[in-house]
């Protein structure tokens, strides 16, 4: 059985908000369309982003679903983060434990995303509202993203 979060921790960490999440989100897409796009367009041409399929060609298939799984996933089990959650300083972890999450919870987790698009992307608008900030497929695989707690030296203060 794992031990419980120690106090240290949850003084120190808090749920990582919904902006700093998306913005991670947005920086591990561009790295994935950097890798993805000129081999996509070396086979394809640009009529490839004029298609309407769903998957273009087995290259499609490897580039567009089978290498985001297997980079996203193998970054998650070595670092707990994405490169968006690294430059942010958020990481993934355990919901109960507060430790690394089980490869099964990432690969839940990886799918989760796919089922909380379904609903018009309410179970990733999800985190916005959850007091744990947590999207609905952090809830399917029991995980939370949290991040240092600010530091400051001051309180802020105003004259009047």
């Amino acid at each position: 059985m794992n031990a419980p979060v120690s106090a240290t921790l949850a003084d120190e960490m808090k749920y990582t908000g919904f902006w700093p999440r998306v913005g991670a989100s947005l920086i591990d897409t561009v790295l994935i369309c950097i890798i993805t796009w000129p081999i996509l367009v070396s086979v394809y041409g640009w009529r490839y982003f004029e298609s309407e399929a769903i998957v273009a060609g087995f290259t499609d298939f490897l580039m567009s679903w089978v290498f985001p799984l297997i980079a996203i996933i193998t970054f998650w089990v070595y670092r707990q983060a994405t490169p968006g959650k690294i430059l942010i300083n958020a990481q993934i972890v355990d919901a109960k434990t507060g430790q690394k999450p089980t490869l099964q919870q990432y690969i839940v987790r990886y799918i989760g995303y796919f089922i909380a698009l379904l609903p018009l992307g309410l179970g990733i608008l999800w985190v916005a509202w959850d007091k744990k900030k947590q999207g609905w497929h952090d809830k399917l695989a029991s995980t939370v993203v949290i991040s240092p707690k600010g530091k400051h030296t001051e309180d802020v203060s105003f004259e009047r």
